[in-house]
């Protein structure tokens, strides 16, 4: 693909989200994996039927949804299932996401995607992004804002790749335990740089 992809990750309350937005702002469009992966879960689509039928249909919701609250208490600690699910939708996801990246129109694009080292979709990328905070901003800031106690952020925090891990991954770090107010100033610094690297690489493929 000759578009410039842009990886954007982090842990669970590092701000992603945040960071996504100032991008946003400076006319960058964004993929989101989350959006993405409730697209392919929408009612009356293909794989949530395929879900139903495996499931039965308690997995639904009255309105016809998914119960994703349900589904994840299914799937947590039964790795059979899990697997059974990733097969499923995993490939589902992936399509829809390479489809909206080459639609998109920007310079370059960015794939926000929290669990993009989990689900080895690195090669879809050019540059890594990691939005990085100590565990205890983690912690503090997910468990004020889902309202849910420490207890149940420290447990999906063990169910990522390790802190060590994703800044082994980054080609660029985002420190995001500075103050908030001197964000969209060093967002702006990255886009310059990323936005360099896209008209090289566009050059690049018209020769």
């Amino acid at each position: 693909m000759s578009k410039f992809i842009v990886g954007l990750t982090g842990g669970i309350g590092s701000g992603k989200t945040t960071v996504a937005n100032e991008f946003a702002k400076l006319g960058i469009q964004l993929v989101d994996a989350d959006l993405v992966a409730r697209e392919v879960v929408a009612p009356g689509s293909p794989a949530l039927t395929q879900i139903a039928a495996h499931f039965g249909e308690g997995i639904l919701l009255s309105d016809g949804s998914l119960n994703r609250a349900l589904l994840r208490e299914r799937i947590f600690s039964n790795e059979a299932e899990k697997h059974w699910l990733n097969q499923l939708l995993h490939p589902l996801i992936r399509q829809q996401l390479l489809q909206q990246l080459a639609q998109a129109s920007s310079l370059y694009v960015i794939l926000v995607a929290p669990l993009l080292i989990e689900n080895k979709l690195q090669p879809l990328v050019d540059q890594l992004l990691v939005v990085d905070v100590s565990p205890d901003h983690q912690l503090s800031r997910t468990a004020a804002r889902d309202q849910v106690d420490t207890a149940q952020v420290a447990a999906i925090m063990a169910s990522q790749c390790t802190r060590e891990q994703r800044l082994a991954a980054a080609t660029q770090l985002l420190d995001n335990n500075l103050p908030p107010e001197t964000l969209p100033e060093r967002v702006m610094a990255l886009h310059q740089i990323y936005s360099a690297m896209a008209a090289e690489k566009l050059a690049k493929s018209r020769t």
